[in-house]
């Protein structure tokens, strides 16, 4: 594989930082973004910059796919998140992310279809 362009990683680090901030925000939002947590952006951070690198093109969809990494992650450790608000008082469970891989991600009730939050704005709900 090529190195990438000068232009191409400065695109990258810029997607990567903006997906960091979006998914902290969220994470902010609910309480939850502990230094243990923020690690977890980190790590997919640090992963989808070499998932990046193998397929240029999906540099679009950094957002949604580390918001996934770290709602996994998270699922791993310490239980769902980000957990519904739409659904409040029936059985708990995790908001998704829609699309699952494509641009202009949002936070979405599976169970209602309702559309929560765009990812990165769940403190302010659409």
């Amino acid at each position: 594989m090529e190195p990438m362009e000068p232009e191409q990683q400065e695109a990258l680090e810029k997607a990567l930082h903006a997906a960091r901030a979006l998914v902290l925000a969220d994470l902010e939002a609910g309480d939850v973004a502990r230094a243990d947590i923020v690690s977890l952006v980190e790590e997919s951070v640090s992963h989808r910059r070499w998932w990046v690198g193998q397929w240029p093109e999906g540099v679009a969809y950094v957002d949604g796919l580390v918001a996934q990494d770290v709602q996994d992650a998270l699922l791993e450790r310490y239980g769902r998140w980000p957990v519904c608000p739409v659904c409040v008082g029936s059985d708990p469970h995790a908001l998704d992310v829609e699309p699952e891989l494509g641009e202009d991600p949002h936070w979405v009730c599976a169970k209602t279809s309702t559309v929560v939050a765009r990812v990165g704005s769940l403190g302010t709900r659409l």
